[in-house]
């Protein structure tokens, strides 16, 4: 038995000392590759970023690091190198790569009918969901790159197919050009990829949004645990290989500071902490994007500069876009004094050779050294689960790891080896002789004073004749130096030297222009100092201040609560107007309504001859929306504009300016069953969430009429294509939301689905339907299919055809939401009249003004304001249709909307009678935190010119200095964002 084992173990031995051994050899003599140790001395060692070795020896065998550190036992066998001083760093690793990948090409459009139906069977119902996918499947090596790669430090990368949702698994590879693909792949299925972009494979319209595929997230991991329970009898390859991924490092692509946080949400409600690929504006909700606790891929392509040398031009460049120029560099900076790690990827540059200019900009804009360099070898290693393997130069790690001349950061240093598994690569030869110092030159009779500065491998040369500069020319290759000048009425000189040691003195040959050959010496008169060779275009440059958003009319600080009272105000509580009175607002409420009001603290505002109301609320909106239609499907009610909120769209500061406090971010009008709704409180400078009014009830938008039909579209694919076709829609989804609610509540086993999920809410009365409508008929049918599933339509919005049906909607219990005069602009219109809000008004219905328009959203009140004269409603009701009515309609009336004791004061200040063309919004309150404030934005307005006019010098100065600057776009404003029309 023990010499079974011992002839085992012998075997064994064998098998690991000879593993390609039952390679056959066909082609003549093949000798074995050395094995041997190799030890390099005297390097100062980066272990790990901050474990640092003076002096010490790197030993290595086989492709990994045997020992190291400053007393290293080294073989008689072994191949000694003496660095000199020299460094040794480990190699860096980019774990969001396309290396070896090709990116999937655009299949062929199908026009303006789109596909709604996936291509592929056996896998899950949506072509964008792919995560079957493996990149090794069509990986292939590419020399070329991977020399580029290994040039800027690089030995390992981590490649994935960039396509689709769920993209599949990523490939990790050593950049080893020498090695067999097996011993180069490090693990075939490194990572597990998403993103928010849709493959280009597939012309499947569903998600057309980045709602859409927020909501294919979530519905897919719902999906994946009832499989995963076994209640599916078919076999879905997708869902298999989501669940056999479901280990692995998950990588999110999101791309910016808002998607990051929207990434670790669906992260967050599933129990998965993503890594999450960046977009260099996390500073801006630095505190937001730290309370993911995720691990970020920080893409370092900071912006050029903008070409401000046109007046004209640059007009059309963004307060926040030049900002984001200026503070861009400072982003992984900020990053690391909040305590976010991060790693650096190359995804964004334009080539890797471009990583240390910026890495050398991210240093002077304050980010540590250590920090890159973690960036770059540790916190990579770790999030691919590989610390120990590489990242380090720990014993028992691969022999990844760079020669340097010094510190990698600096700009003078120059990187000459990098090696990948234990394999050299020259990068630049090491024993390259620096011949940077000032030097006499004696030619012709003449003297010639000669300062070489640059870089080692690439000096610069400047030549003078006395105070005379000359133009010349230098090229210094394997220690032969080739120079040549140009003296005025005498001609030029050409003269090649051998640089035999560092001793100062370079000897050679030089050419006269007459032909003369002559010996040249070039002696040296003073050493190189580094100091001399300082860039200013390195520096930081003065950063701007953070703003809350980081745009134009952004504030220093977030709003914070007051003690507020306004003095000797007319007083529009909601039911009637009150003169001469006061108003205190306190804690967030409206704390007394009266008159002689007394409060110790307060801020006296003197509101004589002014105006005091509750806050415009727009029923119906489209601002702040970073997309509006999800047309995919038929029905996408498991979408929500919450998802894609734009804290900073100008819409929401310009709505602040007019008076406006709360609005109901809808959904478009491309399918019959629309998104979920955001109601919003303006709070500008707040993130995403922070905009959300908090428990709020849920809505949803429904829509009527042309554009669900696509009457406009020229698609003929998708049902449906007419009126009729919407009926039957609503009747088939409310009849599944039924069947499917009742399992529900069954207690049976039920797949989650989050579409029926909202449709059910609805027929349980917790969901309520804002549908946009014109025409009678279909106005009609619409509460007839509600009253056939025991539930009411909440609010018909657009509604220009109401005054034709407005008892049936009293009736109903249906409010509207209208225009106050606009009229054909489309067929369905052409019956719309200014009477319209009156006749409904006057039949009972609880009306509501709303904009649906960017535009309008500013002037509600003047459009208030026109219902007094189209139909004689008194200004009292004229007001409500912009603040209490639409309170009602988004049941909020008990919070805002009118002026009453222990309300949330949501308040304005008018200079004028508010139904008046002529009245401005002096101060806009929201829970007695001012977010306008028309005195302070007289003076933003000076800040944002003087501000502005900093930025340009700051470019002008960036290019006179030689720096990449790049062409502003004009950007093609709309203001007119109203749903498909």
């Amino acid at each position: 038995m023990k010499l079974k084992l011992l002839a085992l173990f012998l075997f064994m031995g064998s098998v690991s000392l000879f593993a390609q051994d039952y390679f056959p050899i066909n082609d003549g003599v093949k000798a074995k590759k050395n094995n041997n140790y190799a030890a390099f001395t005297n390097a100062k060692i980066y272990v790990t970023p901050t474990q640092v070795i003076n002096n010490g020896t790197l030993l290595i065998k086989n492709g990994k690091v045997v020992q190291v550190g400053k007393s290293v036992s080294i073989p008689k066998n072994a191949v000694v190198e003496d660095l000199d001083g020299k460094s040794i760093y480990p190699s860096f690793i980019d774990v969001f790569s396309g290396f070896g990948v090709e990116k999937p090409k655009r299949a062929p459009g199908g026009g303006r009918s789109a596909q709604y139906e996936p291509t592929r069977e056996g896998f899950y119902w949506n072509d964008h969901i792919m995560p079957e996918n493996n990149a090794i499947g069509s990986f292939k090596y590419d020399s070329k790159k991977a020399s580029d790669l290994r040039k800027a430090g690089f030995g390992t990368v981590n490649a994935h197919i960039e396509d689709g949702i769920a993209r599949g698994t990523g490939v990790l590879v050593a950049l080893n050009d020498d090695a067999s693909e097996a011993q180069r792949i490090l693990s075939d299925k490194s990572a597990q990829y998403f993103s928010f972009s849709k493959s280009v494979t597939s012309p499947q319209s569903y998600p057309g949004s980045l709602m859409g595929a927020m909501a294919l997230m979530r519905q897919l991991y719902y999906d994946m645990d009832w499989y995963s329970k076994g209640n599916v009898d078919t076999k879905d390859r997708s869902l298999e290989a989501l669940i056999a991924n479901k280990s692995l490092t998950q990588i999110y692509a999101a791309g910016d500071n808002g998607n990051v946080l929207r990434a670790d949400k669906i992260g967050d409600q599933f129990g998965v902490q993503y890594t999450i690929l960046g977009g260099g504006d996390e500073y801006q909700y630095i505190d937001d994007v730290k309370a993911t606790n995720a691990k970020l891929i920080l893409p370092i392509n900071f912006p050029d500069a903008y070409d401000v040398s046109n007046p004209y031009e640059a007009e059309y460049i963004e307060l926040k876009d030049m900002r984001h120029w200026n503070m861009a560099p400072s982003n992984p900076k900020i990053l690391a004094e909040n305590g976010v790690e991060f790693t650096i990827t190359l995804h964004g540059l334009k080539s890797p050779k471009d990583l240390k200019d910026k890495l050398m900009k991210a240093i002077s804009y304050g980010l540590s050294k250590t920090k890159a360099l973690e960036a770059l070898t540790t916190v990579p290693a770790e999030i691919l689960g590989k610390t120990g393997e590489i990242g380090s130069l720990q014993a028992g790690s691969q022999a990844n790891f760079l020669i340097t001349s010094g510190d990698i950061f600096d700009k003078g240093t120059i990187l000459y080896e990098n090696w990948v598994q234990g394999t050299k690569d020259i990068i630049q030869n090491k024993d390259i002789k620096d011949v940077r110092g000032d030097y006499n030159l004696a030619l012709g009779g003449s003297t010639y004073t000669v300062s070489l500065t640059g870089s080692i491998d690439k000096p610069k040369a400047e030549i003078k004749k006395g105070d005379e500069k000359l133009d010349s020319k230098i090229d210094y290759s394997a220690d032969w130096l080739n120079l040549s000048f140009t003296e005025d009425k005498i001609g030029s000189y050409r003269m090649v030297a051998h640089v035999m040691d560092n001793s100062g003195t370079i000897k050679g040959k030089a050419v006269a222009p007459n032909g003369d050959e002559s010996t040249a010496t070039l002696t040296r008169t003073k050493a190189f100092e580094e100091k001399e060779e300082k860039e200013t275009a390195s520096e930081a440059p003065q950063l701007m201040s953070l703003t809350y958003p980081n745009t134009g009319y952004g504030y220093a600080s977030k709003p914070k609560q007051e003690t507020i009272l306004f003095k000797n105000a007319t007083v529009w509580t909601g039911e009637s107007i009150l003169e001469n009175t006061d108003v205190l607002v306190k804690g967030g409420k409206i704390s007394k309504v009266g008159k002689d009001l007394r409060a110790g603290g307060a801020t006296v505002v003197d509101a004589t001859g002014k105006h005091l109301t509750a806050g415009i609320i727009d029923e119906h909106t489209h601002i702040a929306a970073l997309s509006v239609n999800e047309g995919g499907h038929n029905s996408s009610a498991e979408v929500r504009m919450a998802d894609v909120v734009d804290p900073t769209h100008p819409g929401i500061y310009r709505n602040l300016a007019g008076g406006v406090t709360a609005a109901q971010l809808l959904h478009g009008s491309a399918n019959p069953i629309g998104g979920q709704s955001a109601i919003l409180r303006l709070k500008w400078g707040e993130s995403a969430d922070g905009l959300l009014f908090d428990n709020a009830p849920k809505f949803i938008k429904f829509a009527l009429g042309e554009n669900v039909k696509q009457s406009n579209w020229g698609s003929f694919s998708r049902f449906p294509q007419t009126r009729m076709g919407v009926e039957q829609v609503y009747t088939d989804y409310f009849q599944r939301a039924k069947e499917y609610d009742a399992k529900k509540k069954s207690g049976e086993p039920f797949r989650y689905d989050e579409e029926m999920e909202t449709l059910a809410e609805i027929l349980n009365g917790e969901r309520f339907i804002s549908c946009h409508s014109y025409v009678q008929s279909e106005i009609n049918m619409m509460m007839k299919v509600a009253e056939k599933f025991d539930f009411r339509v909440n609010t018909f919005t657009h509604i220009l055809e109401g005054y034709k049906v407005a008892d049936k909607m009293a009736e109903h219990g249906v409010g509207g939401g209208t225009f106050s005069d606009w009229w054909a602009y489309k067929y369905e219109v052409n019956d719309a009249i200014p009477y319209n809000a009156a006749i409904m008004h006057s039949q009972g219905v609880t009306v509501a003004i709303n904009s649906d328009d960017a535009e309008m959203s500013r002037r509600l009140n003047q459009e208030a304001g026109k219902i007094v004269k189209y139909g004689g409603v008194s200004e009292i009701e004229a007001w409500k249709m912009v603040t209490l009515n639409p309170a009602k309609l988004l049941h909020l009336d008990d919070r805002v909307g009118s002026i009453e004791e222990g309300k949330d004061a949501d308040v304005v200040l008018w200079t004028d009678h508010p139904l008046s063309i002529y009245a401005k919004a002096e101060k806009t309150l929201i829970e007695g935190k001012v977010y306008f404030d028309l005195e302070k934005d007289k003076a933003m307005r000076e800040a944002i010119k003087k501000e502005r006019n900093q930025l340009i010098g700051m470019m002008l100065n960036e290019g006179k200095k030689g720096g990449p600057t790049r062409t502003p776009v004009q950007n093609q404003k709309q203001t007119f964002e109203c749903e498909t029309l």
